[in-house]
């Protein structure tokens, strides 16, 4: 048999053969090069650039049409200012409940999910929805259910009899409760939605998790009769560690840079109970035009971010490393990393109780009920199963997860119903609280008026424009760095694949201001080429970082053998790897095109005329004080969470198999 031809292509080259600047630069640096190029210059000049760009203007003051150095002005002033004192301690409170109910909440639905034998799929995507409908759509219909005269929790609470027991325990002050305009309440009602619309993050993220857990650790366990909460403590939380360290990490950033889900739900309300810091930001630079007093504000929270997103990177970078699962571990004895978990917790929940004392106890009760029922519930089964009646503990299991999945969907669905239904009602059906939870006669109304007299249509091509157009950036560009990373060598890759993973998660807040300055600078405000320039720093990173990962997951072998065949690298990159990788195409462009759907900062700084708003500011734009549309604010929600809904249905396959080979191999 004729031997195979050595490989003529870039593999194949010795060191003897490489040029100087390839000893230099790598084997194959011109093509990197032309690869990330595109990348390259996008993060360099949106998100690198404005950062610099926004540390210059912190240290500037305007004074009429002029900007004046002032140094360190901005800075000092914030050790004094109440409102920035109280945007940290909202930001934090904010971060830290919802981080707390989404692990617990996500944990126990995943737990029970993976347990399932038929089912688990329908009910993994139904769980999804609250995380895939736009947040404008969670946060009007969440307004809608908290109204006191029109909205409906109010009124279930009421009819329940469990609106007067909250009241006669002390959760809330009186009844019927005045959710979002209570200075007591409004807290944790924004809290419970970004709750709401987490907790399938975490649930499909922990039961991916779980899934990759060896089987074989538990069997061995029950031979070694270990009780199920030995199991869970010893072979379940070791196995997740990783997915939760990176997924709370992931959560904590986005969480406490929120800005949208508090502005559309309260605008930082009643008073300043609910504004984070970003919205402290944002008023000083765009609502009182200092934008150096606004960039100071956001830039001296820096080092909290930066150091969540350095460990993140660091997490998310192990994978990659031989042996990285025991790095750190030698510096602490088994005994302090026992302790370690505890003593976060104890910091954790001192902290809370000087931030919030109004809250804390609430959240301990709540939190405790749902811990307590599955502790019992576990506990009578293991009990059961011992004593070898195994009849009886499937029966209890069975039902215990029955009902725990029943108030789950319930939890899940019902805000959705809600806007379903009341997007089919009539006026006059919202105003007088008639067939509350099944229009009679369903009715076309809010959408024929929604057509008709507003811009809404214009709005919709608008978001479609935007959002397609910054997907196919997004796809381009990073297809060809994601290929140079996980492919090509040359002097720097390792250190352009950090700077993604930190452009990935550095939160928008960072960025509107400066950006905001650019855009005035070349002309592009009230211009959607404001929002296709802007979009790809939040889309690109991710499209890239996850692309790097699904390229290591394609054999190497199949490009070789096409190189042998006298096939470019180039050529090789098209016809053989993006074919293979369509799986993480589809989910890179599933997450941008939904990602550019639903952004509303953005939108929300850098257009004010009606004819250039996207779907999220456009709706905002149709509460005037406090006249709120609500029929035709659901109509509105419905008409823009359908494509998004079945784009998701649609590439759940795919979207699954991306994600999964991303976060492997990324």
């Amino acid at each position: 048999m004729r031997p195979r031809p050595a490989p003529s292509g870039p593999r194949a080259a010795g060191p003897s053969s490489l040029s100087g600047a390839q000893r230099v630069f790598g084997r194959d640096w011109k093509l990197a090069a032309a690869f990330i190029a595109p990348t390259g210059l996008l993060v360099a000049a949106l998100i690198l650039f404005p950062i610099i760009s926004s540390v210059v203007t912190s240290t500037t003051e305007r004074h009429g049409a002029e900007s004046v150095f002032v140094g360190l002005d901005n800075y000092t002033a914030l050790v004094d200012d109440a409102v920035f004192h109280k945007g940290v301690l909202n930001s934090f409170v904010f971060t830290a409940y919802a981080e707390i109910f989404k692990v617990t909440l996500g944990l126990i639905a995943a737990l029970m999910l993976h347990h399932m034998r038929r089912g688990r799929a329908v009910l993994a995507g139904v769980i999804l929805l609250p995380w895939v409908v736009p947040t404008v759509v969670t946060a009007f219909t969440w307004r809608s259910l908290f109204d006191p005269i029109f909205g409906s929790v109010n009124t279930l609470l009421t009819d329940s009899g469990i609106g007067p027991v909250l009241a006669a325990i002390g959760l809330v002050d009186s009844w019927p409760a005045e959710w979002l305009s209570d200075p007591e309440l409004a807290m944790p009602a924004v809290i419970l939605v970004n709750v709401w619309k987490g907790i399938p993050f975490f649930t499909v993220t922990f039961l991916a998790g779980l899934k990759a857990i060896d089987a074989g650790l538990y069997e061995a366990a029950m031979v070694d009769g270990a009780s199920p909460w030995q199991r869970f403590r010893h072979i379940t939380l070791p196995g997740l560690r990783h997915v939760m360290i990176v997924t709370v990490l992931l959560s904590s950033i986005w969480t406490f840079n929120n800005f949208d889900l508090i502005w559309l739900m309260t605008q930082g309300g009643p008073g300043d109970a609910t504004a984070p810091y970003v919205m402290v930001a944002y008023s000083k630079a765009i609502q009182q035009l200092q934008l150096g007093a606004g960039a100071a504000v956001t830039l001296v929270m820096l080092p909290i971010v930066g150091i969540l997103v350095l460990v993140l990177v660091r997490m998310m970078r192990r994978s990659d490393q031989p042996g990285s699962g025991d790095l750190g571990r030698s510096r602490l004895t088994p005994a302090q990393r026992a302790a370690m978990p505890w003593v976060i917790v104890a910091v954790s929940v001192l902290v809370l109780v000087w931030a919030s004392p109004h809250i804390v106890w609430k959240a301990a009760l709540v939190l405790g009920v749902f811990v307590l029922l599955a502790a019992v519930v576990g506990r009578v089964v293991s009990t059961l199963a011992a004593r070898g009646n195994r009849t009886a503990a499937r029966v209890v299991n069975g039902t215990g997860t029955g009902v725990a999945l029943v108030g789950l969907l319930g939890f899940v669905l019902a805000p959705l119903y809600w806007m379903t239904v009341t997007a089919f009602k009539s006026d006059d059906q919202i105003v007088m609280r008639t067939n509350d939870l099944w229009p009679t006669p369903w009715s076309t109304e809010q959408f024929t008026n929604l057509f008709s007299g507003r811009a809404f249509g214009t709005w919709y091509v608008n978001t479609v424009l935007v959002a397609g157009a910054s997907t196919l950036i997004a796809l381009i560009c990073a297809a060809l760095a994601g290929y140079a990373l996980a492919r090509l060598k040359f002097r720097g890759s390792e250190s352009f694949t950090v700077t993604i993973l930190l452009t990935y998660v550095m939160p928008g807040a960072l960025l509107f201001i400066p950006l905001y300055q650019m855009m005035s600078g070349i002309g592009l405000n009230d211009s959607l080429w404001s929002l296709v320039v802007t979009y790809p720093t939040f889309t690109l990173p991710f499209a890239t970082w996850l692309l790097v990962g699904y390229f290591k997951s394609i054999p190497a072998d199949l490009e070789e053998s096409a190189l042998v065949d006298g096939c470019t690298r180039f050529g090789a990159f098209l016809r053989i790897v993006l074919p293979l990788a369509k799986p993480g195409l589809l989910a890179v462009a599933l997450f941008t095109l939904t990602n550019a759907w639903n952004e509303f900062l953005f939108a929300f700084v850098f257009i004010t005329r009606n004819e250039y708003m996207t779907l999220p500011v456009g709706m905002q734009s149709m509460i005037f004080g406090d006249v709120v549309p609500q029929g035709q604010l659901a109509a509105a929600s419905l008409l823009i969470s359908i494509p998004v809904v079945l784009m998701y249905a649609f590439g759940q396959r795919f979207l699954t198999e991306g994600l999964t080979a991303g976060a492997v191999k990324g």
